[in-house]
């Protein structure tokens, strides 16, 4: 009977998480519409804000019990399942073409503010001041971001016929785009705790132990809204809006939430993360843009590399971290 009604949960939640993303998909490209800025701009604010909640709530909470290292390794975590295994997944699934302005723009300030972490860090962790200035750098950062998108999409606004009939099909009116978004965005997040709440019970009856769902079922799960709001993006031909959670998402995760955590209580972290584990998701965010440099695009071919090397990692976490509670 417990079995049942956990799939039960977890049907209902992966539902809400589908539904939760297409109403999100449609009220964000129909509000970029009405504000005449491109989905591209939507993906990086609107949408990879929202999706990326469940990490801001998680990495606060860390931090004020004094858990600096799970309030960083949340984002460490996020940054390279958001381009290792959603980016490579979406790719498999149908390649993501990447405009230039994405590629001169917006993939060299996700690398760059990856790497500004490492400074921040040089006194082995985040103090309030630090913490304050991270989230004045990203503040300007989507400001400028923000008003140089709308520049160049006021003056490129050219559609594809996939393009224009998707368009047609999205709310017209300001408020159902609004409405869209707000019933989107907790959606996602409620369907998300679902999820994860009956793929761990199953997890637990069929004989997973914790460190397993933890890593795998619980990890997934707090990437499942940018998992399926990218790829229902990418399904409605949105490439803009997919690439754009996921660069956005990345931007967030490393400038605001982190800054959010060190604001609510300064914290310090273990040497490790400061080391290799930091280390691999600047290389995986390396690797992500030239994925996308090379061809404009981000392959099937390279979306096959992007999962094995996601795969890679969770070897590497399960071998060198958590191996004992196996």
């Amino acid at each position: 009977m417990k079995i049942l009604f956990d799939l039960i949960g977890l049907c209902f939640g992966i539902g809400l998480l589908l539904k939760g993303a297409d109403w999100l998909v449609e009220g964000s490209v129909s509000l970029a519409r009405r504000l005449s800025l491109s989905p591209l701009i939507i993906g990086l604010t609107i949408v990879a804000m929202g999706t990326s909640a469940p990490e801001t709530a998680a990495s606060i909470a860390a931090a004020l019990v004094g858990s600096g290292d799970i309030a960083v390794g949340n984002v460490y975590g996020s940054n390279i399942a958001n381009l290792a295994l959603i980016g490579g997944l979406c790719a498999v699934i149908r390649p993501i073409q990447v405009q230039r302005i994405s590629l001169r723009r917006d993939m060299p300030f996700m690398i760059g503010t990856a790497l500004l972490l490492w400074p921040f860090f040089v006194n082995g962790g985040i103090g309030r001041p630090a913490a304050l200035l991270l989230i004045v750098f990203f503040i300007v950062l989507m400001a400028f971001m923000i008003s140089s998108e709308k520049k160049r999409f006021s003056t490129v606004q050219e559609f594809s016929l996939e393009e224009k009939l998707f368009l047609q099909k999205i709310p017209k009116q300001l408020g159902i785009s609004i409405l869209f978004i707000l019933l989107g965005l907790p959606a996602l997040a409620f369907g998300a705790k679902l999820t994860i709440w009956g793929a761990s019970s199953l997890g637990r009856q069929i004989g997973l132990s914790e460190a397993v769902i933890g890593l795998t079922i619980v990890a997934v799960g707090t990437s499942l809204p940018e998992m399926i709001t990218s790829l229902v993006a990418s399904f409605k031909k949105q490439d803009d809006l997919s690439i754009g959670n996921l660069v956005g998402s990345n931007i967030f995760n490393t400038l605001f939430v982190i800054g959010s955590a060190g604001l609510a209580r300064p914290f310090s972290v273990s040497q490790q993360l400061l080391g290799i584990d930091y280390w691999i998701m600047v290389v995986v965010s390396i690797l992500f843009a030239c994925f996308a440099f090379a061809r404009d695009k981000i392959s099937r071919s390279a979306g096959l590399l992007l999962l094995a090397v996601y795969a890679a990692y969770l070897i590497y976490l399960l071998s060198s971290n958590r191996i004992e509670s196996l």
